[in-house]
């Protein structure tokens, strides 16, 4: 079974009821590490030896955070900055993360319907997340199509749930290492047929 890592940023995770129910669903399952960043470097201060350590012991790492103002939230970019060093995560000696898998989940108020060329935002999800598959592609990692959860503002209590289900079993699939039939009409992984066949009396 492969380990995943859930860097988790959030600095009003107290709010959230979707991110809530998301982190509730898989922070406790065998196998995750669920990693608070803002519980755990309040002062921004990052442990590095710590953070290599737990990337080193890991198959799967997931940022798990919501849209801030088309990225991530500070303390994630700044995890990024400091931890994915030169000759580390890239670079002539930097193979610390080769062959590892990393995905974005990420939560938006707006909906599908406003990230795209003739919405609001103009631009996809995806286009707005090239930074972190670039960053995971220099650091040798496999990328993959972000999970999101989009429209939080409105979501209904089945809609929710329904999200809660896919995530847990997106996280089944990625220690069972399961090949995801991804092709370049699926934007997101919750389109892919394992995870839009899920109900909310499923797992």
């Amino acid at each position: 079974m492969k380990n995943v890592l859930v860097l988790f940023a959030h600095p009003k995770f107290e709010h959230s009821k979707t991110n809530k129910a998301l982190v509730d669903k898989i922070q406790h399952r065998e196998g995750v590490t669920f990693h608070d960043l803002y519980e755990r470097y309040p002062d921004f201060n990052i442990d590095l030896p710590k953070e290599k350590e737990l990337l080193n012991t890991h198959d799967v790492i997931i940022w798990h955070h919501p849209f801030y103002w088309y990225n991530c939230p500070p303390l994630m970019k700044q995890w990024i900055d400091v931890v994915l060093e030169f000759n580390w995560a890239y670079g002539p000696k930097g193979n610390a993360l080769q062959d590892k898998k990393c995905l974005n989940v990420i939560t938006t108020g707006g909906t599908r319907e406003v990230y795209c060329s003739s919405g609001n935002n103009h631009y996809s999800v995806n286009e707005f997340l090239r930074p972190f598959e670039q960053t995971a592609r220099l650091c040798g990692m496999e990328y993959l199509p972000p999970f999101t959860v989009m429209g939080t503002h409105n979501l209904s209590k089945e809609d929710l749930e329904i999200h809660v289900n896919q995530y847990d079993q997106l996280i089944s699939a990625l220690q069972e290492d399961k090949a995801f039939k991804i092709t370049k009409d699926c934007d997101f992984l919750n389109d892919t047929p394992l995870l839009k066949k899920i109900k909310t009396n499923e797992r």
